[in-house]
């Protein structure tokens, strides 16, 4: 009988893209959003254990994190520092801000180009960082013209606070306005298998050659009447895969239970789904995420 090997996976093996055609990265990135507590609030049980979840990251060739002011709030960023700083020189940081965070669980849009200016310099503060190297309008806010949001932006990135500036939950639309303000380099939306609401978007950004970061790309289907995630029908007849912890995850490319290398097993829905993502004809500047697995796992 063939003896099985074992093979840590690499986040350099899915290739790399240039975002803004000046910071080159792997296109398997990790989103730091459950670096924190329930709901997305507080700080996470184990804070410890999050820091090393980054280290290893980085050690597993990941040069691309994603957060956001609002994953805490601040308590992502916070711990991005803590555990990274100073900064490898290849390590690109991305992060939003325009939403309030009111309680557990809440989202607010708050696109004020007062709010955004204070978001923006308290991510410099907490980063650690003079320069953002990506930051992305969280969410279009309907009490203030879109113009005035991504204006304000544009002001932050003359003041040399910015060094390229995205959008996410966008329409193929907004992103057409936004361009004729700024150059925009990536568009950051919910995409997967089930959720393909925004197949317009990822199209537009092939042809403008747009980095486009799908958000919870294994997750199921999303239910309209509460906005919250649940399992699609097909996904109820067999038992779901239970992860081994639960205190940390990924927007990009990996949530983090053990990072360990592990050997190949059957692929569950999670991880068809991700190929599914991965697989997909697009811009080759796409960033893929695919989440809710162990790092070492991802692809399998």
């Amino acid at each position: 009988m063939a003896e099985r090997t074992t093979t840590t996976i690499n986040a350099a093996l899915a290739g790399t893209i240039d975002i803004g055609g000046d910071l080159p990265v792997n296109r398997f990135g990790f989103g730091a959003m459950r670096l924190t507590g329930e709901g997305i609030w507080g700080e996470p049980v184990d804070r410890d254990e999050c820091k090393r979840v980054l280290r290893r990251a980085l050690e597993l060739g990941i040069n691309f994190i994603d957060t956001a002011d609002s994953y805490g709030p601040e308590v992502s960023e916070r711990l991005i520092a803590e555990a990274l700083y100073p900064y490898p020189e290849e390590l690109v940081i991305a992060t939003k801000g325009g939403l309030l965070r009111p309680g557990p669980g809440e989202w607010v849009p708050d696109g004020r180009p007062q709010h955004l200016r204070a978001a923006c310099e308290g991510s410099l503060k907490r980063l650690r960082v003079e320069q953002i190297d990506l930051y992305q309008f969280h969410r279009p806010d309907p009490k203030v013209p879109f113009e005035e949001s991504v204006g304000a932006l544009v002001e932050l990135k003359n003041e040399g606070k910015i060094r390229h500036i995205g959008l996410s939950n966008v329409t193929t639309g907004q992103v057409e306005q936004a361009q004729k303000l700024t150059r925009i380099v990536s568009v950051q939306n919910r995409y997967s298998v089930y959720e393909r609401s925004s197949e317009p978007v990822l199209e537009f950004c092939s042809l403008e050659e747009i980095a486009f970061l799908p958000g919870v790309p294994s997750k199921g289907v999303r239910s309209p009447p509460t906005g919250l995630w649940r399992r699609s029908p097909a996904a109820t007849a067999r038992p779901r895969p239970r992860l081994r912890w639960r205190g940390c995850s990924s927007i990009h490319p990996s949530c983090c239970p053990s990072l360990e290398p592990r050997r190949w097993r059957t692929s569950s829905r999670t991880s068809v789904r991700s190929r599914w993502i991965w697989l997909r004809p697009s811009s080759p500047s796409s960033t893929r995420s695919p989440r809710s697995r162990p790092i070492d796992e991802r692809g399998r």
